[in-house]
Parts: structure tokens; sequence; C-alpha cells
């Protein structure tokens, strides 16, 4: 799908595919491009990197970008909070957009959550589900974690202090101001995301699907379009988009 949407959009040019360093696809020609798993050869023609990884892999591409001064989109998700700061640190160096998703429908879905929650506050009892498919190793999903996020921001709340993520045997009463999240791992689905407003009597639902990862290829083409004149700093799809949430 990356590419895809590289090849597509006259104003890319195709530097390298990279893999890691047991795929199969070693030494062959995909896009015209010799598939290599060197940092180093890959990256010396490079201005953006673009990263669907894990954890793990991205931190070492980061060091290779770092050295080579390679700016970096990354839609990774999974990270723990010591990894997030040395992404931070790295874009002391680099310019990187890091999201959970690059999809334009789903930061606009963001943006809708924000205006929810800053206008129910505390009166509404806020849960997040999310779907994906059963080969998905991260859960709740990065999406599902930046739209809690969002919500409980727009509370003025910290998301760590209000998250619900377990629940199971006998529980307690629904403590007030709590964020629950709850996930489903099955078949393909590419990627469902419902965001839960219950207030006595009546409920609001944000909901979105997506039925192509497409759409995540063309907003990390944009995303790496948008660091083109950018020499450091950490942002996100907020920022290549325009948006402004609540």
């Amino acid at each position: 799908m990356l590419l895809n949407a590289a090849s597509a959009d006259r104003d890319v040019a195709l530097a390298a595919a990279l893999e890691h360093a047991q795929s199969p696809l070693l030494g062959q020609t995909i896009a015209g491009l010799m598939v290599t798993s060197d940092l180093h050869v890959g990256l010396g023609q490079a201005n953006v990197l673009i990263d669907f990884t894990r954890p793990e892999g991205t931190r070492r591409h980061l060091a290779a970008c770092a050295a080579l001064k390679v700016n970096a989109v990354i839609g990774t998700t999974g990270f723990s909070e010591s990894e997030l700061r040395e992404i931070k640190q790295f874009s002391e160096q680099i310019a990187i957009v890091l999201a959970p998703n690059m999809s334009l429908g789903v930061n606009v879905t963001a943006t809708l959550v924000g205006v929810a929650a800053q206008s129910l506050g505390l009166d509404a009892d806020i849960e997040v589900f999310e779907a994906h498919h059963k080969l998905k190793v991260d859960a709740p999903s990065g999406t599902a974690l930046m739209l809690g996020r969002v919500a409980a921001e727009a509370r003025g709340q910290d998301i760590a202090q209000v998250a619900v993520y377990e629940r199971h045997a006998v529980t307690a009463e629904r403590e007030p101001g709590t964020i629950g999240f709850s996930t489903l791992r099955a078949g393909d689905i590419i990627g469902d995301h419902t965001v839960f407003f219950v207030l006595n009597g009546e409920r609001i639902e944000i909901t979105h699907r997506a039925s192509s990862r497409e759409t995540y290829a063309h907003g990390a083409i944009r995303a790496a379009k948008f660091l083109s004149d950018k020499r450091h700093g950490l942002f996100d799809m907020n920022d290549v988009l325009g948006l402004h949430r609540a």
C-alpha cells in the first residue's frame, strides 16, 4: 500500500524498500527497488523514512535516521512510556510525525471526541471500544488509546489516572470519571473504533470504521510531505492535517 501510494504521487520519489534481515523479500525487486535490510544503504538517498514495524525495530531505525539526518513518519504502535520518551529525544535531532493512525477520518473522529468530552464533562460515562484482525499483537490499539487520551484531556484529566483496561469476576461499581477500554480480535477486521458517551436516558456513539488500509498509506505519504521543510520536532496527524481539537 505504501509503495503504491508513493508511486502514484508525483511529488514523491521512492528511495528504498526496507525489510528485516530474515525477510524472504530481500534481494527481490519491488516497485523498481531492490529490497534491502541495510539501513544505511536504504536511507542514504532518502529524506524521510516511513516506518510501520514494531517498537524494537522503530527504535533501531530512528537511531539510523538521527545519524543520517533523515526525518521519520512513524505509524508503529505499542510503545512503552520510556520508548515514547526516547522518540521525543530523537525529535530534537530530526523531525518526526508519530501517529497511531494516519487516516483523515480517524483524526476528524478524534476532534469530534474532544468536542463531545469537553461539552459533556464528567456527566458522561466514556467507553472506548475497538476491533481489529486476529494477528494484531497490541491491545488496546494505539488509536483507541489516542481517542481515550483526547477525551481525558478535554475533561482536564490524566488518562493514566482514569483508564480502566480490565473488568472480570466481581467488580465494584463504576468510579465516576473513569474511561473504559474494551477490545475485540477476530478475523480480518481492518479497524473499528467507537467512543460511547453515556448519560442517564441517552447516549452518543462516535464511530470510525476502516474498510481499506489504503487510507493509512495515503496519510503516511501526506505526513512525509509535511516533513519536507522540517529540521526537527515531534508532530502528529493533527499538525499534518491542520486540525485543531477542542
